[in-house]
C-alpha cells in the first residue's frame, strides 16, 4: 500500500504558537480527509491542540479553501489558517 505524505503549513497565529511553518507529514492508513489530517495533528497534545480549539479554524488544499470532509492525496498542500481579528 502506498504512503501518502503531504506538505502542512501553519500560517498567523498558528505559526508562532506552533514555533513551526509547516512540515512534511506521512499520513497513517485511514487519515484520508481534511479533519482527520487535524485530528491527528492535534492529537500530538501540548500547542499542538490549538488545531482541535480553534472554532474557526479554516484550511485549504492545494491553496483552494477546503472543509473538513475534502480528501487528501499524496503530494498535496495542506494549510492551516486560524481565525483572524482585525478592526
Amino acid at each position: 500500500m502506498a504512503h501518502t505524505t503531504i506538505k502542512v503549513l501553519y500560517f498567523a497565529a498558528l505559526r508562532e504558537a506552533l514555533g513551526t511553518p509547516g512540515e512534511t507529514l506521512e499520513l497513517p492508513g485511514g487519515c484520508t480527509t481534511l479533519g482527520d489530517v487535524r485530528a491527528l495533528i492535534a492529537g500530538r497534545g501540548g500547542d499542538w491542540d490549538r488545531l482541535a480549539q480553534m472554532k474557526n479554524l479554516r484550511a485549504a488544499i492545494n491553496q483552494r479553501m477546503a472543509d473538513p470532509a475534502a480528501t487528501v492525496a499524496d503530494g498535496d498542500e495542506v494549510a492551516f489558517f486560524p481565525p483572524v481579528t482585525g478592526g
